[in-house]
């Protein structure tokens, strides 16, 4: 059995290859042919073309497209572009804006891993006879006693586990990547000996969709009513002033409140909340921000054993480090509490919850709207 868990030989094993047109699933394509496999490179087309092409650091589209043709045609591989437009309308940026909307503060990037890469992608991957689909996450695959399991990556700096805590035991079962223990600096390397194109292509800093990090505007033309104006009020509901619309807020913010940020000269305000439903944003103290309960929906568990009682490590955002937890689940399954070993603040709903057992990625949830705020 080979390093990637295949038992014949490499060019008998197709596996294709996500290619977005950066560094890192340039190398990865580029160390399977090396190996040997039956590479197919996919590029998934996510926006208008036309639109796109003059969009700096827009993934999956203009000029991306480009730089993955270019490295596929380097590498002497097959490699196909396929039209996802509306699939990435409908999962990533509708669910976007929505989720705004609603108040919380999402993380598109897992949306699109979970739906469009890891669903409708895979799906894809089968169809053309691939056994495998490698993508360039820095993330490791490694084989347990029950199957497939997921382990953060070498390097800590690039780890991107908790973007991938959606993932599901069958699609690990069929997911490989080959990046996952190397750092950065070994993948660069890895460019400048292939001579790729993309060798020194800089890594995308936005969010793919949200060119130049303006967020509002994308939710402003998709849903108009989140710039509805309202009230912010303490936690007593006493008006200290007005904004323009919450999607212009998020858990935990202190500046930019508008209100003078102060109720005196020793009492910070942050945002404790935003209440959608009002078009209230709450306004209090730091310590009103500290929870010791998290609660959790759309659970993804990839633990062994059942998930209520157990005690692990999580992650509430996805540059803290991992904090001490305890697991319960609901009679569903579905959901589940996170009672923090020591109280976290600004704890942001939309936001994940991972759970960790050292290394190995025991699944996680989406952060739902608190019932209180618990922690005095």
């Amino acid at each position: 059995m080979d390093s990637l868990g295949f038992d014949k030989p490499a060019a008998e094993t197709r596996i294709v290859v996500a290619m977005s047109g950066g560094v890192d699933s340039s190398v990865t394509a580029a160390l399977l042919a090396e190996a040997g496999y039956d590479v197919v490179g996919v590029t998934l087309q996510l926006y208008d073309h036309g639109e796109a092409l003059a969009r700096k650091g827009a993934c999956c589209a203009g000029q991306d497209i480009q730089d993955a043709r270019n490295v596929a045609a380097q590498l002497d591989i097959p490699h196909y572009v396929l039209d996802y437009e509306s699939a990435f309308q409908e999962s990533v940026i509708d669910d976007f804006a929505d989720a705004y909307v609603r108040g919380e503060t999402p993380i598109p990037c897992v949306r699109c891993n979970q739906t469009v890469k890891f669903r409708d992608l895979l799906s894809t991957a089968k169809d053309l006879g691939a056994e495998a689909l490698a993508t360039g996450h820095y993330v490791r695959r490694a084989m347990g006693h029950s199957g497939a399991e997921l382990h953060r990556a070498i390097d800590d700096t690039r780890d991107q586990s908790y973007f991938l805590f959606a993932t599901t035991g069958a699609q690990l079962d069929f997911l490989r990547f080959p990046l996952g223990g190397m750092d950065k600096a070994e993948t660069r390397r890895h460019a400048a000996r292939f001579d790729l194109p993309v060798a020194d292509k800089p890594d995308s800093q936005d969010i793919c969709f949200v060119p130049n990090g303006s967020y509002a505007r994308i939710v402003e033309k998709l849903r108009p009513e989140a710039l509805t104006p309202g009230d912010i009020v303490d936690r007593d509901g006493n008006i200290l002033g007005q904004h323009d619309g919450i999607i212009n807020y998020t858990v935990g913010q202190r500046r930019g409140l508008g209100i003078g940020g102060r109720r005196g000269d020793d009492d910070v305000l942050y945002v404790l909340r935003l209440d959608p439903a009002a078009h209230r944003v709450v306004v209090g103290p730091h310590a009103a921000l500290a929870v010791d309960r998290v609660r959790v929906g759309e659970v993804n568990w990839l633990g062994d054993g059942p998930l209520s009682g157990r005690e692990c490590m999580v992650k509430l955002r996805s540059i803290m480090a991992p904090v001490a937890a305890r697991l319960t689940a609901n009679v569903s399954g579905i959901d589940a509490m996170v009672e923090l070993a020591v109280p976290e603040f600004g704890v942001s709903p939309g936001q994940a919850c991972v759970f960790y057992d050292g290394d190995r990625v025991l699944g996680g949830g989406w952060i739902k709207a608190q019932p209180d705020v618990l922690v005095a």
